[in-house]
């Protein structure tokens, strides 16, 4: 279920310095994806935003994914559930851009090594793309576009972030998904999947991008009245 709901008032929400008591503000993530819905949590919930996925809302969509960007992407995601579940959506759109492919595979990260691809199968299909590659032309950068749209379909807010490393030569790690194995972050010598989450969570271009967010969605919690979805 994935009702509509007011805020509630004056729910006691940890942050990690102090206790502060806030309204919870409901918020839907564009996608089915549970470990972005984690990392994104991390950054939200202390500030009262309750998030779910598209999992949890009976009336999201299939949204294809045309645009040609990753802006354009988010931008789709967060309009199109917005209206059909009738909440506050956020979208989101990331992805690898590998300088020696010239930034392939861009838009298509997920779906690198085909529409069904696993993680594994992307993984194998860069490393096999950059076979031969010497290390110093292997730079690439993470890259995060987030869209918020209010239950109406109007995109109200937007930020893009990147995190700059280069590609391995092989899997380094278990933390993470998507390329982390494969990322280096070249401060640290470590891939995001040996750094872990903590480390994860101050780097990534997903946090980056939701710092440049944050302050922007706050401003906004006064406006955050809900339409009936008739989920229930």
């Amino acid at each position: 279920m994935c009702e509509s709901v007011a805020p509630q008032m004056g729910s006691p929400i940890e942050n990690e310095r102090t206790w502060i008591n806030v309204s919870v503000y409901p918020l839907v993530l564009g996608t089915r994806n549970e470990k972005k819905r984690l990392e994104l949590e991390q950054l939200l919930s202390p500030y009262g935003f309750e998030l779910r996925t598209l999992d949890e809302c009976e009336r999201s969509v299939e949204v294809e994914e045309t645009g040609q960007s990753f802006a354009e992407n988010a931008a789709l995601k967060a309009s199109q559930q917005a209206r059909a579940t009738g909440n506050w959506v956020l979208g989101e759109d990331s992805g690898l851009a590998v300088d020696a492919l010239d930034g392939a595979p861009g838009i298509r990260s997920a779906r690198f090594a085909g529409d069904a691809a696993t993680d594994e199968e992307n993984n194998d299909r860069l490393l096999e793309a950059l076979r031969g590659v010497p290390t110093e032309r292997r730079g690439a950068m993470y890259v995060c576009h987030l869209s918020l749209a209010n239950p109406g379909g109007e995109i109200r807010l937007s930020a893009e972030a990147t995190c700059r490393g280069r590609i391995g030569a092989e899997r380094r790690g278990a933390h993470g998904f998507g390329y982390d194995p494969l990322f280096i972050i070249p401060e640290y010598h470590r891939t995001f999947g040996e750094l872990g989450p903590v480390v994860k969570s101050a780097l990534s271009h997903r946090s980056r991008a939701m710092r440049i967010f944050l302050p922007r969605i706050l401003a906004l919690r006064d406006e955050w009245t809900t339409a009936t979805d008739g989920d229930g």
